[in-house]
């Protein structure tokens, strides 16, 4: 009965759905205040029967209700509880309706917090979320309902959850990407509405950002804990493979702060207006473009969910509608925006654009990358590989200049900016960085590596630079403390994400740079000396899980001959499956890791064994953390909540 409520409840949901775009965009086009009004209280009804209906599955999975074919094929009753409800989003069908619930969710968010929205653009807001439900709804409800029933005989006991997703990250990565996946629907939803009303000023997009703000911050930690899992999970030691998958979220990411960027300009000079709407619509375009290539069976990937064409074919025709649609609606109103005057080539208009235009080209270069072996394959040119030589070669370098006009773009003023300002605020943090980069490789390594030192140049200048503009800033009021009280949140948020990016940025480097790993025949006793780390198996043997075995090894660990710590790899045997996986023992470290994971016995006193020396890989997720963290800041700025109370004041 209970998966039955939860179907009934995704089709309530259907057609609060198609309520929610006609009576609103009615009442927009009649001026009807309460057809208008009727958007709130539908968002409302929306949300609450996809709520209902994702309690239903995960009711589902905790009683083990095998009769629910979802459930029989990703769970079994041996699961810790924890990992049946994460069990839901484990596979296609639940994973999107986690997916809609999060659309809802980003639909009642707009409904509660957009009250400062004339009701006209809230409505047309609202309507376009509603609009994108009904595509994903009808997906889920035609091709992959989740509450499918195996009757009259269900099986006894489920299948079993995939090893690799018997892990915390399954549990915080899907939600939280899903959250930026989804959140760039309401900056999309902001840009259609722009377009149907056809005011695309400033106060557009200063209702836009804090909205586009908010899904890159999950997006960001979204990408970094799904590398974080890769690292520790599959087993390999890396981080990043340019896997079709990962290029499917980065992809967004990518765009995503070209947007938040472009919409900076618009909102303080005008500026960029149909470019930044380009932006909304190729973000959320981008989202969707993943979800196809995850969803349709032409990937083959750890990440990926489904291998149905008929799925594939649904996803595309609802892709091809939106871009399609919102692509047209721009070549009938963008002839009718009209941008403020023009700038100078040293000012921050100019610097803002650049990185865009730089953003934009990596993109391309990665979606080239991504879709050319999909290409290939189907015009019959062969089976075609793109590896991470071909991304590096593109990715590197144009990331190389975008940090250095990362600096440049806080220090230069609107419209012009005196290039003497350049030199007097950057100069010492230009020098200091410099000087630190050069002296890194004397005092971190053997040999000296140019490479390495241009890394922590360009990332320290970063860095130092962005807090030498923030310094600079302070000592030109009366006091430090009062010149960061000045400091608006938004601007202070946007040091903190550029300190980000010049962390993940040394990481990434060094990490590359100064790895050391080894792949090796381990027999008991037996030592792998890196650096000055001793790594000695001591003993293999059999431990249980709770729906698991596995071989266990023992393993000490030396630093300068002197004791540190023991570490134990696993390699367990799922007993549902019968899978076999890799669980690597990690010593975790501001400046190292220290890595090892079993493969395969080679014989009965020896086992294939691979031991990473990591230098500052935890940089890279620090980083991504402190990215998120400032676009957080951006977002908490109160001026967007004084302008939120400013109608009412002005009503009194």
């Amino acid at each position: 009965m209970v998966p039955e409520v939860g179907h009934f409840a995704l089709i309530l949901a259907l057609f609060f759905s198609f309520a929610l775009v006609v009576l609103p965009l009615l009442g927009a086009s009649s001026g009807n205040r309460l057809l208008m009004l009727s958007g709130r209280s539908l968002s409302y009804g929306l949300f609450v029967m996809v709520s209902i209906s994702f309690a239903c599955l995960v009711y589902a999975f905790v009683t083990d209700d095998f009769s629910v074919a979802y459930a029989a094929s990703h769970s079994n009753s041996l699961l810790p509880i924890y990992y049946k409800v994460s069990a839901v989003w484990g596979g296609h069908e639940g994973s999107l309706l986690l997916w809609v619930m999060m659309l809802a969710g980003w639909t009642l968010a707009i409904a509660i917090f957009s009250g400062s929205l004339p009701l006209p653009v809230q409505a047309r807001v609202l309507a376009v979320m509603g609009f994108i439900s009904i595509g994903f709804l009808l997906f889920m409800l035609l091709t992959s309902n989740p509450f499918d029933r195996v009757l009259p005989i269900p099986p006894a006991d489920g299948s079993d959850l995939n090893p690799l997703l018997q892990d915390i990250g399954l549990i915080l990565h899907p939600p939280i990407l899903y959250m930026g996946y989804v959140g760039f629907s309401a900056t999309f939803a902001f840009a259609i509405a722009a377009l149907l009303t056809g005011k695309l000023d400033s106060a557009w997009a200063r209702w836009c950002r804090p909205w586009a703000n908010t899904a890159w911050l999950f997006l960001t930690l979204g990408i970094a804990l799904g590398s974080w899992w890769a690292y520790y999970e599959l087993g390999w030691g890396g981080w990043w493979f340019w896997d079709p998958v990962e290029n499917a979220s980065f992809l967004p990411w990518l765009v995503g702060t070209a947007l938040i960027h472009s919409l900076a300009v618009s909102e303080k000079r005008g500026l960029f207006k149909s470019w930044t709407i380009l932006l909304a619509i190729f973000t959320f375009s981008l989202s969707l473009l993943g979800t196809f290539l995850v969803r349709s069976g032409v990937l083959t990937s750890v990440h990926a969910f489904a291998n149905d064409p008929d799925r594939g074919v649904f996803i595309l025709g609802f892709l091809l509608v939106v871009v399609g649609g919102s692509l047209a609606l721009f070549a009938l109103r963008a002839p009718v925006v009209k941008n403020a005057p023009s700038f100078k080539w040293t000012s921050r208009e100019t610097l803002l654009l650049s990185n865009n235009v730089l953003l934009m080209i990596i993109m391309i270069t990665v979606l080239l990358g991504t879709l050319y072996p999909l290409i290939a394959d189907a015009l019959n040119w062969g089976k075609i590989s793109v590896g991470p030589p071909y991304f590096n070669l593109f990715f590197i370098p144009l990331m190389g200049i975008i940090c250095v006009l990362m600096v440049l773009g806080p220090v230069s003023n609107w419209k012009r900016t005196d290039p003497k300002r350049f030199v007097r605020v950057l100069a010492k943090p230009w020098a200091l960085s410099l000087v630190v980069g050069l002296l890194f490789p004397i005092f971190y390594a053997e040999g000296y590596s140019w490479l390495a030192a241009l890394s922590v140049f360009i990332g320290g200048w970063v860095i130092i630079g962005s807090l030498g503009d923030m310094w600079s800033k302070m000592r030109s009021n009366k006091s430090l403390r009062q010149g960061y009280r000045q400091l608006g949140l938004s601007y202070k948020g946007m040091i903190v994400a550029h300190i980000g990016i010049g962390v993940t940025a040394i990481g990434v480097c060094l990490n590359s740079l100064y790895s050391d790993l080894r792949d090796v025949r381990m027999e008991v006793g037996q030592v792998v000396q890196i650096e000055d780390w001793g790594f000695r198996l001591e003993d293999v043997y059999r431990v249980e899980g709770p729906n698991y075995i596995a071989d266990e090894a023992l393993v000490t660990v030396k630093h300068k001959d002197r004791f540190y710590r023991e570490m134990k790899p696993q390699k367990r045997r799922y007993l549902s499956g019968g899978n076999i996986m890799t669980e690597v023992a990690l010593d975790p470290g501001l400046f190292r890791d220290l890595y090892v994971a079993m493969g395969e016995p080679v014989s009965e006193n020896a086992w294939a064994m691979r031991v990473h020396f990591k230098p500052f890989v935890r940089w890279i997720w620090g980083g991504a953390v402190l990215m998120a963290i400032g676009a957080g800041m951006a977002v908490a700025d109160r001026r967007y909540r004084r302008r939120k109370s400013a109608p009412k004041k002005a009503a009194v």
